[in-house]
């Protein structure tokens, strides 16, 4: 936690020095409450402040619930980060002043963000905390989609038909031609199969075989389904294996609660995503949503931030919020798309401390359909709501394109104009969705998407630590989390503090030559380019001595049908690049870092 604290302290001196102010008693009194609160005051704490501080850049002024575990003293302005905040807000009336200096901004940003996503396990209460919300999710979006009126579900249905019918129609014709071509994902899968183990698996659910079947999806071609149709393995709805619900680092408030599906399950979700991402990326429906590029949403970020004239939103438990009910409303024009979505959906799922419960939202962050189905739900209801302020009915689906560049979603960050944010976040609270107040921003200046932070047209985003320190070079990921780190706060410009951690990382990596950021090496990028060393023999390449990451897939041996059947569902004309991947396959296990010769770019 010491390297924590020092790296903050380097960085608060140079932004003190580049905003002309001092830090000296922030720095006393980081140290002071580390001392008496431990590490959660910097990834609690600290980032709870800058939240607050960019919902009063929103608001135009400091909001006397603001900043309330922090000294205010004569004024309405925080004690903590005075020097800072005072180039941005007036230290008498708490209001927002006509020119307020950027550089302090980030400032703040950057010195009470920067831990808010470390990746450290959170106490076993938060975890439990985490589980219980999820179950308490369950029964809240229930009870409240009870509320949802005929004409908001009428409305949705048909607004979602002129969006995406032709869609809609093109995928169930895809299900019936049997085009839809399933693939393994990298992740896992509930019944914890190695990547090459996916194949061999033989659970298929009599509710999937009604509309995929067996013979198509799990072996190469008829002749091995007379030899091997008795082994597979039919579940009744009853029976299925439910999807495990998990956690995973986020932040050490609290952690990510995700699903992992059943093999069967994901394995279809992968192909009708797949195709749903496909046709979207062909038609105009590709400036309205992201599924690969997040540019697009960062740019209107700014250009919000520059006119005011779009807002961002943010939404809270977004894919845990989605009711089923909804998505079967949607596709009930096409009965054959709804029972192949349906299908391949995980209707129960297993949560630590709860047993086995149903599910009523329609895919938990996990299901490769819930971030394409959960973008689709939220464009519509956006123009829904534009539709209520506009007076007038949409008609056909050029009627939408006029809002391309103003209406974006990516996931669940909504780019909306301003002038419908009332009617379209009420719409979003009924149909059960949560707006995070302070992740959303439509008043003034600041606006934030997908990453990228601006304040009236300027970049305030900041570089954010991942990981701890390492102590040695066995550490892995902390190594190569603190080369990335410093490679990102040089590009930031804050050398003085990259200066600290060249001479930190020197400890455990001796060599570290400047390389080009498109480098394998773990290494110093540099604008100044790079020396050579050595060149190489056979290619007369210049070759530097730096540190590499070394990793080996698994052994995870895969042959017969199986490996027949992952030759077919291979994508595209090229072979494959890796030649082992029958013998060994998935994500490595250990890494090492060893010192080679390397090329610098």
């Amino acid at each position: 936690m010491k390297s924590l604290i020092a790296l903050w302290i380097n960085l608060a001196n140079e932004l003190a020095s580049r905003c002309s102010t001092s830090t000296t008693r922030d720095i006393n009194t980081v140290s002071r409450r580390i001392e008496n609160e431990g590490l959660s005051f910097l990834t609690i704490t600290l980032p709870s402040f800058g939240k607050d501080f960019q919902f009063c850049l929103d608001q135009g002024m400091v909001t006397p619930e603001s900043f309330l575990s922090f000294r205010k003293v004569g004024s309405c302005l925080p004690s903590f980060l005075r020097g800072f905040m005072e180039s941005v807000f007036d230290p008498c009336t708490g209001v927002l002043v006509n020119d307020p200096s950027i550089d302090s901004i980030h400032a703040i940003r950057q010195l009470t963000l920067m831990f808010a996503k470390i990746e450290l396990p959170c106490s076993p209460k938060r975890e439990t905390r985490a589980f219980d919300d999820f179950v308490d999710c369950e029964l809240e979006i229930n009870e409240k989609f009870e509320y949802v009126t005929e004409k908001d579900l009428s409305d949705f249905v048909r607004i979602s038909n002129l969006l995406f019918g032709p869609m809609f129609s093109d995928l169930a014709v895809m299900v019936y031609q049997n085009d839809i071509i399933p693939k393994h994902g990298p992740g896992a899968v509930a019944e914890k199969l190695t990547s090459n183990g996916k194949y061999s698996s033989r659970y298929w659910p009599s509710r999937l075989e009604k509309v995929f079947h067996v013979g198509d999806f799990l072996y190469p071609n008829s002749r091995f389904i007379s030899d091997c149709y008795d082994e597979v393995d039919f579940r009744e709805p009853g029976s299925e294996t439910p999807s495990r619900v998990v956690s995973v680092p986020k932040t050490q408030k609290a952690p990510r609660i995700i699903g992992i599906e059943p093999v069967s399950l994901q394995y279809v979700q992968q192909g009708l995503a797949e195709a749903i991402n496909a046709w979207i990326k062909e038609d105009f429906l590709s400036d309205l949503i992201g599924s690969l590029d997040q540019a697009p949403n960062q740019e209107l970020a700014c250009e919000g931030s520059t006119s005011g004239s779009l807002a961002t939103l943010d939404l809270s438990e977004a894919s845990d919020r989605v009711h089923s009910e909804l998505v079967r409303r949607m596709l009930v024009r096409f009965p054959l798309l709804e029972e192949a979505i349906f299908a391949c959906r995980t209707e129960r799922a297993s949560v630590p401390g709860h047993g086995v419960i149903p599910l009523s939202k329609f895919a938990s962050m996990g299901s490769a359909l819930c971030f394409p189905m959960e973008a689709i739900v939220f464009v519509t209801i956006c123009f829904m709501g534009i539709e209520r302020d506009q007076g007038h009915l949409f008609s056909n689906r050029r009627d939408f394109s006029r809002f391309i560049g103003k209406v974006r979603v990516y996931g669940d960050d909504i780019i909306i104009p301003v002038d419908h944010v009332f009617t379209v976040t009420t719409l979003l609270e009924a149909f059960c969705f949560k707006v995070s107040d302070h992740k959303s921003f439509w008043t003034g200046r600041f606006r934030e998407s997908c990453g990228k932070e601006y304040y009236s047209g300027h970049d305030v985003s900041i570089v954010k630590v991942r990981n701890k320190f390492p102590l040695s070079r066995q550490h892995v990921p902390e190594v190569v989390s603190m080369v990335s780190l410093r490679n990102q706060l040089y590009m930031a410009g804050h050398w003085s503090t990259v200066k600290w951690l060249d001479t930190q990382l020197g400890k455990i990596l001796p060599d570290l030559p400047p390389v080009c950021p498109s480098s394998q090496a773990l290494s110093r990028h540099s604008f100044l380019g790079y020396q050579s060393e050595r060149q190489c023999d056979k290619y007369h390449s210049p070759l530097v001595k730096a540190s590499v990451l070394v990793s080996r897939s698994p052994k995870d041996l895969l042959d017969g049908p199986d490996a027949l059947v992952k030759y077919f569902l291979k994508r595209g004309n090229l072979p494959r690049f890796d030649e082992e991947h029958l013998v060994r396959a998935g994500r490595p296990r250990v890494a090492y870092i060893k010192t080679r010769w390397v090329s610098p770019f």
